[in-house]
């Protein structure tokens, strides 16, 4: 199965600015997410979605390729992002290049390794799923036969449909969430279905010590932290934007 990494990175952020070319431990943001994607055993081509040429050149000093340049329409604050890894796909089949099935991989979750990227895959592939993804396992106190709805009339309703909730702990059914770091989907239920899941979605787990998603300075401080053994307060030095 021939499968595309892509990695989206535009220019603007809000909570960190410039966040995907930011240094982060001496190196930018995006290398980490680069550099693991290219060691992958499981991609058979990795490239850039960028509208920005600061960025694409950064990218491509990290090894990636930035066959084309990403519409500046697409990089906007409320840009889903559906339609980004769409026209990458469409840009690439315009130049007769076609792929099985597409694996999203977003700068701001530096942690991962090639291992969780090749892990997904396999499983992707090994269940023969229309998608999946990377996930962590819901605590027990926000499991959904113990969270509750409020209807128009202000009255509670169990996420579950349920009249009553499970009352021990140790009889709730396992759940969990979508981590961020790994997505694959088929290319069909991408293009055709406009969706990253269809109708078989499957879960691989991922160490919650390998999971982070920057989207704020704490989150960049946290990051930090559990790559290079500091914070942003502990390192004056550290460039802001």
């Amino acid at each position: 199965m021939q499968i595309l990494g892509v990695i989206p990175a535009r220019g603007g952020s809000k909570g960190v600015q410039r966040k995907n070319i930011r240094l982060l431990c001496g190196k930018p943001l995006l290398a980490y997410t680069a550099g693991v994607a290219l060691e992958s055993q499981s991609l058979a081509r990795v490239i850039l979605s960028t509208e920005d040429e600061e960025i694409a050149e950064v990218g491509r000093q990290y090894g990636l390729e930035t066959p084309f340049m990403r519409p500046v329409e697409l990089a906007q604050d409320d840009t889903p992002m559906l339609p980004v890894v769409q026209h990458a796909v469409t840009s690439l089949e315009a130049r007769g290049i076609y792929f099985d099935a597409v694996c999203l991989l977003q700068p701001t979750n530096p942690l991962r390794l090639a291992e969780d990227i090749d892990g997904c895959i396999n499983l992707f592939i090994q269940a023969n799923a229309t998608a999946a993804f990377t996930t962590l396992p819901v605590p027990p106190k926000h499991n959904p036969h113990w969270v509750y709805f409020q209807d128009a009339q202000g009255l509670l309703y169990l996420s579950t449909g349920e009249l009553n909730p499970v009352t021990q702990r140790q009889s709730l059914p396992p759940a969990f969430h979508r981590e961020g770091s790994v997505y694959v989907v088929q290319r069909d239920v991408l293009m055709k279905q406009q969706s990253f899941y269809g109708q078989r979605v499957v879960g691989y787990p991922i160490p919650p010590e390998r999971s982070v998603n920057i989207d704020t300075l704490e989150d960049w401080a946290d990051a930090e932290f559990r790559l290079c053994g500091n914070t942003l307060q502990d390192n004056p030095s550290a460039p802001r934007f």
